[in-house]
């Protein structure tokens, strides 16, 4: 697997994982980001399943949402080797989902320190679990 790849396995596709996550995951905010979690624990190929979303009520072009959309998944895919390394020792599995709930178009510089912070809060959360 490469280190800076965001593949189709990475991805959270499925709608029980997503209702899941909103259902009964955990959930905290990195301004302007909301992180909800939840281990699943299923037989997955990937450790990590990863989502993203934005809120149509701030954005109501199709354009800027698939942007921050893209800018999310992008920052994932820069700062995801930490998260991934402390799931391989812990031998946990995890769903993920981000959502953006600014309402200004993001910097990209500004969404990875963000991220940044939302993951390296995932983790100490998931060690303290």
């Amino acid at each position: 697997m490469k280190p800076f790849s965001y593949n189709k396995k990475e991805k959270l596709k499925s709608r029980s994982q997503l209702e899941a996550i909103f259902a009964s995951g955990k959930t905290f905010s990195v301004f302007p980001l909301k992180v909800f979690f939840l281990e699943t624990g299923t037989a997955q190929t990937e450790n990590v399943k990863v989502g993203v979303g934005v809120s149509a009520r701030h954005f109501k072009k199709a354009v800027q949402r698939n942007r921050i959309k893209r800018v999310l998944r992008e920052a994932y895919r820069l700062e995801k080797q930490s998260l991934q390394q402390q799931l391989i020792e812990q031998q946990k599995q995890i769903a993920v989902f981000f959502l953006y709930i600014d309402k200004e178009m993001p910097a990209f510089e500004v969404v990875r320190d963000k991220m940044k912070d939302c993951l390296s809060k995932l983790q100490s959360k998931l060690h303290s679990v």
